[in-house]
């Protein structure tokens, strides 16, 4: 029998609410390549992580809290982005259909491409996951590198793939005021959702300065600093354009 893929672990949350329908067993994996200036998770961007753990570890542990998911929880996994760690998650996702376990992926798509052998992995672990929870961080893809260090050219393309296979899809934007919250491009975000075929919800998240101190400890430059989290009626505004709810 070959040797189980081990994990990356951050860290774990038992009794996840926010990260997909019901309640969630949420896996936070290491390793992200984007650098989103917002970003309130930056420990999660290194892969190295001193918890590993296999497929067969976690879902043990997740089962302990079974009876609390109820008809629509279940394991989420998140990051960093989870797709850095694809291998993991597919052998991951594989083990948690054969238990009966509803599966959730939380991404920002940025390893996405239609090369191999990424590709065939994500075809395969979209066929295993009920839903996506899909992160649009900025729709123009000019203003995306300045944001995050990316295009989001392939991302959007992720987005498209996973409509035309009959993913489920909860879309995600984190409000920034000065960056992310222009009506032209909350409108140009809701245009692109529309395309789309399986959106089941859309979540407008505002910005929070919660994650500063980890840049402080990991001596990493915060370039943000002043910038206050959106009003109340900024954010309402942004959930009627996007139809959020």
């Amino acid at each position: 029998m070959a040797e189980q893929i081990k994990g990356a672990i951050h860290s774990i949350e038992t009794f996840g609410c926010v990260d997909g329908p019901g309640v969630r067993f949420v896996i936070f994996l290491k390793g992200c390549h984007m650098r989103c200036r917002y970003c309130h998770n930056p420990d999660t961007w290194d892969l190295r992580s001193d918890d590993m753990r296999t497929a067969s570890e976690l879902l043990d542990f997740a089962e302990r809290y079974r009876e609390y998911w109820g008809e629509d929880g279940g394991i989420t996994v998140s990051g960093g982005d989870p797709l850095v760690q694809i291998d993991f998650v597919l052998e991951l996702f594989r083990e948690a259909k054969a238990r009966g376990i509803n599966t959730c992926l939380d991404t920002s798509a940025q390893p996405f491409t239609r090369e191999e052998p990424f590709f065939s992995k994500f075809g395969e672990l979209a066929k295993l996951t009920d839903t996506v929870l899909f992160d649009i961080k900025e729709i123009d893809d000019e203003k995306h590198k300045k944001l995050t260090g990316w295009s989001n050219k392939n991302i959007l393309d992720c987005a498209r793939y996973l409509s035309d296979h009959g993913v489920s899809m909860w879309i995600r934007h984190v409000l920034v005021p000065g960056l992310t919250d222009s009506d032209e491009e909350l409108y140009a975000t809701r245009a692109f959702i529309d395309t789309l075929k399986t959106v089941k919800k859309v979540e407008v998240l505002p910005y929070h300065t919660l994650g500063t101190f980890k840049y402080e400890k990991l001596g990493i430059p915060y370039t943000l600093k002043g910038v206050e989290p959106p009003t109340d009626a900024s954010t309402q505004h942004a959930k009627e354009i996007l139809g959020a709810s």
